[in-house]
């Protein structure tokens, strides 16, 4: 059993099985033994080979891996189900191997990672379209490199992920190297902030992308501080006393929406007029909703995506509406990423690949437009190309001010 992975439930029928064949009344082992055959069969038999062969009945699997319920669930989840859901849709229409998607709702939290991925190798997916957190990733991605299940995140963007010499990895957007210093350069050059605070949220992505702005800004941080949003419970008076005292010309945090836009709302209160700057964890509507209009009025925010209702690519409108069209809303943050990474797994079964492996050897050579940038993987799994896109919070509405490199 060494290196194959058994979740506990499947132990458990192992056990049963066991148990009824050391029992001695045949009657009870064959009655047992005829319910666990059809139970250990969709466990996947303990094999690691039978658990990444590829479809189950008629369909093939592809998995989302991301929050699907919770605080987050908008933004590094639905967001990215429904970019997802409307490519295998559109495949669906034409395609001869349908596919078929299957939800792992991990809510954020890393704990929650190793049972969905392994709950995702016994559903024998092909290819998964998450984890969406830096935190889960980092927790998934080694059983998916275990179980040779290819991941193609959307929105994790933690700078230590690509290095971990996995084979399965795959992300659709430049990582916390890239956009880190975008940021800290938009905030020195731009903004021409002196002093500067830099908080971050201690999450795998906050910290990780909070510790980039910290080393490219240098001695120009003169206000250091981590939040546990959590102990937190909405009240960051400390952290604003923080800043206060340090008189800083510019705040940078490191984490999600759903604490920047209390900090924000705090910030403001506590009569900070400096600028707000926040990286692609905050780049939602519910920032602007947390804050209120006020408060959150100029905030920036950097993304290594572009909203597809942003851009003016033919292909980028048409996504928009045919996200419309399908999901009921405007495509938000990473909608477009998750399409694009879903629409490379396709081309790989299109080109008849329908196991695990050979889709992810597919996506070692795959290259193409994707509405979000060309989609081709260096040999770490990092997508080549893309951008650090401003955005900028006015009238209420978050708007795009462009690259950031041709704005400072």
């Amino acid at each position: 059993m060494a290196g194959v992975l058994v979740d506990p439930y499947c132990l458990a029928v192992i056990e049963a099985r066991r148990s009824a064949r050391m029992n001695g009344t045949r009657l009870r082992v064959v009655a047992v033994a005829a319910v666990m055959a059809t139970v250990v069969a969709a466990c996947g038999g303990g094999s690691s080979k039978s658990s990444s062969s590829g479809s189950s009945g008629s369909a093939i699997k592809i998995g989302f891996f991301g929050a699907l319920t919770g605080s987050n669930s908008p933004q590094l989840g639905i967001n990215i189900r429904n970019g997802e859901k409307l490519a295998m849709d559109q495949y669906n229409k034409t395609a001869k191997t349908k596919v078929t998607l299957v939800p792992y709702d991990s809510q954020g939290d890393p704990a929650q990672a190793p049972q969905l991925a392994q709950k995702a190798i016994s559903d024998k997916v092909v290819a998964v379209i998450g984890p969406a957190f830096s935190g889960e990733s980092k927790a998934a991605d080694p059983i998916f490199e275990q179980g040779q299940i290819p991941n193609l995140s959307a929105s994790a963007t933690n700078a230590k992920l690509q290095l971990n010499g996995w084979k399965y990895f795959h992300r659709l957007l430049a990582n916390d190297d890239k956009q880190g210093p975008a940021d800290a350069d938009y905030i020195s050059k731009k903004l021409a902030a002196k002093k500067v605070a830099v908080i971050d949220d201690a999450s795998e992505y906050g910290k990780g992308l909070g510790d980039v702005v910290r080393s490219k800004l240098g001695s120009a941080v003169t206000v250091n501080d981590s939040v546990d949003p959590k102990a937190a419970a909405g009240n960051y008076s400390s952290t604003v006393n923080k800043v206060n005292a340090g008189k800083v010309d510019a705040v940078f945090y490191g984490g999600y929406y759903q604490d920047a836009g209390p900090l924000l709302k705090q910030l403001r209160d506590g009569q900070f007029k400096g600028a707000f700057v926040s990286g692609d964890g905050s780049l939602d509507q519910k920032l602007i909703d947390e804050a209120g209009t006020t408060a959150a009025e100029g905030a920036y925010i950097t993304c290594a995506c572009l909203l597809a209702g942003a851009s003016s690519d033919p292909a980028a409108q048409q996504f928009t509406k045919d996200y419309k069209a399908s999901s009921g809303a405007d495509p938000g943050t990473y909608s477009a990423e998750a399409y694009d990474g879903t629409n490379a797994v396709l081309k790989a079964i299109a080109a008849g690949n329908t196991t695990a492996q050979t889709i992810n050897q597919f996506l070692t050579t795959v290259d193409f437009k994707g509405i979000t940038k060309e989609i081709k993987f260096d040999p770490q799994g990092e997508v080549q190309g893309g951008a650090i896109y401003m955005y900028q919070v006015k009238d209420g509405k978050l708007a795009l001010l462009g690259d950031v490199n041709t704005l400072i």
